[in-house]
């Protein structure tokens, strides 16, 4: 009992903390009792004795889901007090001006956010769309505390050349587990925007490789690339989409065409674009005008194709998102995307999936691009995002055959492998595949209510499982009826587009959690 002095000591503290947690007091003591019991007997110092019990006492609070908060409750303006406090120092070392509130990540439990100011949230939005199961889950607190994985959060190792002895093991059970049908081959990165970058470069790699019949670079190849000259650097391009959305490097930022001020100042890489489809809903009724719409979109991708293959840019590779996550929410039908792989095929390009945002299991599947039904599967897909860790997956025929050539220093985090293979157990467990598709069709059923009830505020509701989104009449409207969301304990972040509103909730939101969410927006909606 050296940590508290005595046993009495111990209790007296365990009260306090019973009153401040709200755990029920006999779990809480039973979790303490026998941690210390056993730290004792084996006699762990006295730091590891506090950090074991702080990991028990998370594990008692967020065992189940029955434990999140009831519903949202709001205490003060958002940001409150304390976040103004705390951006005002932040504001010091960096701009701050995109923040929106602090956030007590400790109180946050499940599909519950809590800000420094005590404000409990619905959180719909989860962190740009980034967390799988919700904040505090125990299956991911429980693999904090497994001696097994201590090495791996403590030693970050430099993948691409001193891997973990687990390495291999961890990407199997992580990734490879679910890796989209057809694809045996994953590169691990770090984020998003270095994975479709390094995507890119694999697709000018083997583009090359294809031009000169070796995939050695020749001696006039090392040479004239010092120089950024052909053919050593070639000329080659990637065809992006209208409205998409791909990073914030240069080339994945040259394929970014949804955010201004995302490419505003910078010079990014002049290469050929298509129009995306801009669908009518609801989509049975405008079947023969959106078909018209998709093949017009087609024609002209394949047009840009031969215009810049014929300007001496050839296209190694077209990219576009299974839904365009950050220009409007915006789809297209398994069609139009069997045809666009078509098409890559016939230019020699290769076929780029960004499911950064669609991956990882909120469509209903666990990559949005397998409702497609696809007759090969794409030459490369990218991910991260919900999947905690960065990557793409690749055909074996693409690998690039000298080393250090898709390379940085971490490439990725082993830590968020350990992780990750927790998030597919509990997937796979707890079958929230078909969780994220019963709750989307209430989801859906919600939103084409709501655009009933307010023609005058709504239109266009339209999803795939809990990806979902729906439009307003105009950015203005947009932008006041997030606000009032917020305020009345509701995050949804800064919406998809001009117009459109989306919904990025965890693979544990239920349909308990879309009647609370609708309860709040036709509130809302009501009084604007």
């Amino acid at each position: 009992m050296a940590l508290f002095g005595s046993r009495a000591n111990m209790w007296r503290t365990l009260n306090s903390l019973i009153k401040r947690t709200g755990v029920a007091g006999r779990v809480l003591a039973a979790l303490v009792s026998d941690t210390f019991t056993n730290l004792e007997n084996r006699n762990i110092l006295e730091n590891r004795r506090i950090q074991c019990f702080g990991a028990q006492i998370l594990v008692a609070r967020f065992s189940s889901p029955s434990q999140e908060y009831e519903k949202p409750a709001i205490k003060t303006a958002i940001p409150g007090p304390r976040s103004k406090e705390l951006m005002t120092e932040l504001s010091q070392v960096q701009l701050t001006k995109g923040m929106s509130y602090f956030v007590d990540f400790e109180k946050s439990i499940g599909n519950y956010i809590v800000d420094a100011d005590g404000n409990v949230l619905l959180d719909v939005f989860q962190q740009i769309a980034s967390v799988p199961l919700g904040y505090n889950h125990p299956a991911l607190v429980k693999a904090l505390q497994d001696p097994k994985n201590v090495s791996s959060f403590v030693n970050r190792a430099a993948l691409g050349l001193y891997p973990p002895v687990s390495f291999f093991q961890d990407l199997k059970d992580a990734l490879i587990s679910v890796a989209p049908p057809g694809l045996c081959e994953v590169t691990t990165m770090a984020c998003g925007t270095c994975s479709v970058e390094n995507a890119f470069k694999l697709a000018f790699m083997h583009y090359r490789t294809k031009q000169r019949g070796n995939p050695e670079p020749s001696l006039e190849d090392l040479t004239s690339c010092m120089k950024s000259q052909v053919p050593g650097t070639p000329p080659l391009a990637i065809l992006g989409f209208e409205r998409g959305f791909h990073g914030r490097t240069l080339g994945a930022l040259s394929t970014t065409r949804s955010k201004a001020m995302a490419r505003v100042d910078i010079p990014v890489f002049d290469w050929p674009k298509a129009p995306f489809p801009v669908l009518k809903y609801p989509l049975t009724k405008y079947e023969r005008e959106n078909k018209a719409e998709e093949d017009k979109c087609l024609e002209m991708a394949r047009q840009a194709i031969i215009d810049s293959n014929n300007a001496g840019k050839p296209v190694a590779g077209i990219i576009v998102e299974p839904i365009q996550a950050e220009g409007g929410d915006n789809h297209a039908s398994a069609d139009f995307f069997n045809s666009l792989q078509r098409i890559a095929k016939e230019f020699g390009a290769l076929f780029i999936v960004d499911e950064v945002q669609t991956g990882c299991g909120s469509t209903g599947k666990f990559w949005a691009h397998e409702h497609w039904g696809l007759v090969e599967p794409p030459d490369i897909v990218t991910f991260s995002k919900k999947m905690l860790i960065g990557g793409f997956y690749h055909r074996p025929e693409i690998r690039v055959q000298q080393p250090l050539r898709i390379f940085n220093t971490w490439m990725g985090d082993q830590s968020k492998l350990v992780l990750l293979k927790e998030v597919v157990k509990v997937i796979q467990e707890e079958s929230l595949l078909q969780r994220v598709q019963e709750s989307g069709k209430a989801l859906l059923n919600g939103l084409e209510h709501m655009q009933e009830k307010y023609p005058g505020l709504f239109s266009r509701a339209r999803g795939v499982g809990t990806f979902c989104a729906i439009d307003c009449a105009d950015a203005d409207i947009k932008a006041e009826f997030l606000s009032k969301m917020k305020a009345n304990g509701v995050e949804m972040g800064g919406g998809s587009g001009e117009v459109s509103i989306r919904f990025r909730p965890t693979l544990t939101f239920s349909p308990h959690h879309a009647d609370i969410l609708f309860e709040v927006m036709d509130t809302v909606a009501s009084q604007m």
